[in-house]
């Protein structure tokens, strides 16, 4: 009994040492998924009410055109958005929040 305990103490202090080690790391994949957080809930709220093109959303938003478009792109992966349609010049897609499934 006193070996699996042993073994249970090393694989805690590996594990410990791992986290420290990949600390750094861990921190900049929090803080970049807080940032696209951030960044699709300024979305969600730019396309409530209306459909929308990227680059209405990048003006009403003040983010970059192609940042938008990742997101966008992103959240239609998901289906968290779809399209809806062509601008009236044909130019560009229009974006809208898929409703909630009830």
């Amino acid at each position: 009994m006193s070996t699996d305990k042993e073994e249970a103490k090393k694989r805690t202090e590996m594990l410990s040492a791992l986290r420290q080690e990949h600390q750094d790391s861990i921190q900049r994949a929090q803080a970049l998924l807080k940032e696209q957080q951030a960044v699709r809930k300024v979305l969600r709220q730019a396309m409530k009410g209306a459909a929308h093109t990227i680059p209405e959303l990048a003006q009403a938003t003040g983010l970059p055109a192609d940042q938008v478009l990742w997101h966008v792109s992103t959240m239609k992966r998901y289906d968290l958005v779809v399209e809806a349609g062509m601008d009236e010049n044909g130019e560009y897609y229009l974006y809208s929040l898929r409703e909630a499934k009830r």
